[in-house]
């Protein structure tokens, strides 16, 4: 069923309003969408609050061929929100709950990568949105909604004393820096370069600091050298002078390049030391043209990562709440969003978008 053809006699679902695009032309607008009655091991969630990733915009406008757009597409995976119906089958949750959806809402839970608790791996996995919904079938519609019905194993508690709109980040920015920082060992005394200070690299700063490390950004503007000092850098680096990236040579530990515009990448490897490690959470258009010999002098390794699992999410919300982290946020009301957009496109936003989507009772 698709987001304009909601009738109210459809069995077991009920309407939902929502933002969404019908072509890679058109701007978001209000719209009603069908979500499922909630069945035995489901939770219904009022949302409160959902963040707005970049991958959002690549998504509304069709941009990635690897995944290709269906519409219309309501796009939103840093989802906040209050539990307000459980299914019979449910234990974990209840009504007044504090609860959160990632960019996963389901998987097949029994391949290896399931059962090691990596679900993101999944091959079979289901995405908060644009993905085939094997309830009622069409797309999944994701959380520029005010509610959102998922299975309870896809659902995360969310600690009550985090500020709402800032957490809603920590669903994709945040795990997405948490999970490789973590794999990687970051730990007290280790250095850790981040490049790149946006919406991710801004979260990898916080984790690297939070857990003991030595932490330096890359930039290409030394504009930002106040809020990287304020996040938790030890250092920050313009990674255009040359004599500055020299004297760093061969001493990093593990560097998280955060960074999707085309770079060139041989420069961060030559700076990590022996076994040392960058992962890529960035993704380029354009393949890195990655130098053999600046990977063999010192066995360094390349790496890529994508989010977390779901038990790898919930460890990375009570780590936050522990340590008071959340995302830094501008709040928005979703008739705001199209705007929002465009600023993100010139890279106006510090750090991340967050729509108040009480806001949605109004459009």
């Amino acid at each position: 069923m698709s987001a304009k053809q909601y009738t109210p006699e459809s069995r077991g679902t009920y309407a939902a309003k929502g933002y969404s695009a019908a072509s890679s032309t058109s701007s978001l607008v209000p719209t009603l969408i069908s979500r499922r009655d909630p069945r035995d091991h489901d939770v219904q969630i009022e949302i409160l609050f959902c963040g707005i990733c970049h991958s959002d915009l690549h998504q509304v406008r069709n941009e990635w061929s690897v995944m290709p757009t269906v519409y219309p597409c309501i796009p939103g995976h840093e989802i906040v929100g209050r539990v307000t119906n459980v299914g019979s089958a449910v234990t974990k949750f209840k009504p007044g709950d504090l609860a959160a959806v990632g960019c996963l809402v389901d998987s097949d839970r029994s391949c290896p990568d399931c059962q090691t608790s990596l679900e993101q791996y999944c091959p079979n996995l289901t995405l908060t949105y644009n993905s085939p919904d094997r309830y009622l079938g069409g797309v999944t519609y994701g959380g520029y909604t005010d509610s959102i019905v998922v299975n309870d194993h896809f659902v995360l508690h969310v600690p009550s004393n985090l500020n709402l709109a800032g957490v809603a980040p920590l669903l994709c920015a945040g795990i997405t820096t948490y999970s490789p920082i973590r794999h990687w060992g970051v730990t007290n005394g280790k250095k850790v370069g981040v490049v790149g200070l946006g919406g991710l690299g801004h979260m990898a700063v916080k984790f690297a600091h939070a857990l003991g490390a030595y932490v330096v950004v890359f930039t290409t503007s030394l504009n930002k050298k106040e809020d990287a000092i304020r996040l938790g850098a030890d250092e920050i680096i313009t990674s255009s002078d040359t004599d500055q990236m020299r004297k760093h040579a061969r001493s990093f530990d593990f560097i998280l390049d955060t960074v999707s515009a085309e770079h060139d990448i041989n420069s961060y490897i030559q700076l990590l030391r022996r076994d040392g490690n960058i992962t890529l959470v960035g993704a380029p258009d354009k393949p890195h043209a990655v130098s053999g010999f600046g990977l063999l002098s010192q066995r360094r390794s390349i790496s890529g990562s994508t989010i977390g699992g779901l038990a790898e999410t919930q460890e990375m919300l009570d780590f936050c709440a522990k340590r008071n982290i959340t995302a830094d946020v501008e709040v928005i009301p979703i008739q705001k969003v199209n705007e929002a957009y465009e600023r993100m496109l010139k890279s106006d936003v510090r750090y991340r978008f967050s729509i108040d989507m009480a806001s949605l009772k109004t459009a």
